[in-house]
């Protein structure tokens, strides 16, 4: 997340009321996940193995609960705590907006929307948008012209949508994000004020879920199909003109490329990249980075005629296994 103004380190401390490593000039121009993180941004750490990652990483300015010697140029915050400032200064930023806002949206020429439809506050519809029975729009919500938003699909605040975009009915776009930190006897959630970004002639199906980035943005590319029942994770970034069929989970932080195909019920785990022009059979597991250009099979992903070659042999062994006892039982042995 840009900041529309920058803080200055001392601004922040006292906010957080904490100490502090550095000029109390040095600027904070955003506030990101270490995952997101760009040159000027805010970050924070709290688990001693990821320290390095946090202080080498692009971010400018680190919360961290232990003092350490910081990179030149970089200024740190101590916290006891840094989750929960993270949180408390992301809400300060960008307070949480009510669930019942209300009013009349920025309309394009030849715009239609459902009586029973409820908009929120800011709301740009451009020209030629369709907005269906029984959809919930949040706030500050763009939607590109020519798009359709069929029944019953919600768009949650800070969403952007391209032009010639359909979403079919039932899904939600810009939900929370799946991310808590694990306490003694509870789970704290880390609160969602990234977006939702979407560019042109994107087809939604039925069902989906897309969850807006944690502090960053999830993405779709232009031009992108994506299939019934498919879940999208948080800060994920999904480039332009990729197929993915039905039932495919994708958790938080992956990057896919250009050009890339999905085939039913595929999973990703977080923090990945899959290369552009990759292929991916039905019910592969994504557990690793995976070049692009090559078309991918098996529960661990594997090159599909590597696997393929694979089951062939398993297919094999029984009579292998009965010839071979047949040349011991020959040979005496």
């Amino acid at each position: 997340m840009k900041l529309k103004d920058p803080y200055t380190l001392r601004q922040i401390a006292d906010f957080l009321q904490s100490k502090f490593v550095g000029d109390e000039s040095h600027l904070v121009t955003g506030i990101n996940e270490i995952h997101r993180v760009a040159d000027g941004d805010l970050t924070f750490v709290d688990v001693e193995k990821y320290y390095q990652k946090a202080l080498n990483s692009a971010a400018t300015t680190i919360i961290i609960n232990q003092l350490v010697d910081p990179p030149a140029g970089k200024a740190l915050l101590i916290s006891d705590d840094p989750f929960r400032d993270y949180n408390l200064l992301m809400e300060h930023l960008q307070p949480t907006a009510s669930l019942i806002a209300e009013a009349q949206p920025t309309i394009g020429k030849n715009v239609v929307i459902s009586p029973h439809a409820v908009i929120g506050e800011r709301v740009e519809l451009g020209d030629d948008v369709e907005i269906g029975h029984h959809v919930v729009i949040g706030s500050d919500v763009k939607i590109g012209a020519g798009s359709r938003i069929h029944a019953n699909v919600s768009i949650y605040d800070f969403t952007e949508i391209g032009e010639g975009v359909s979403i079919n009915a039932g899904s939600v776009i810009g939900g929370e994000a799946f991310y808590f930190k694990s306490r003694k006897n509870r789970k704290d959630k880390m609160l969602s004020k990234g977006r939702v970004i979407i560019g042109d002639f994107v087809d939604i199906g039925s069902s989906c879920t897309i969850d807006r980035g944690v502090s960053a943005d999830t993405t779709i590319g232009d031009w992108t199909k994506i299939d019934n029942l498919v879940q999208v994770g948080h800060d994920t970034i999904i480039g332009k003109r990729c197929v993915i069929a039905a039932q495919v989970g994708i958790a938080g932080v992956v990057n896919i490329e250009d050009d890339v195909t999905l085939w039913g019920q595929v999973g990703v785990v977080k923090d990945l990249t899959i290369g552009k022009g990759a292929q991916l059979f039905g019910k592969t597991g994504v557990m690793s980075d995976l070049e692009g250009g090559k078309t991918y099979l098996g529960m661990i992903a594997d090159e599909a005629r590597s696997k393929l070659r694979e089951v062939a042999a398993i297919k094999k062994l029984p009579q292998l296994l009965r010839e071979w006892e047949k040349f011991k039982k020959d040979r005496g042995l």
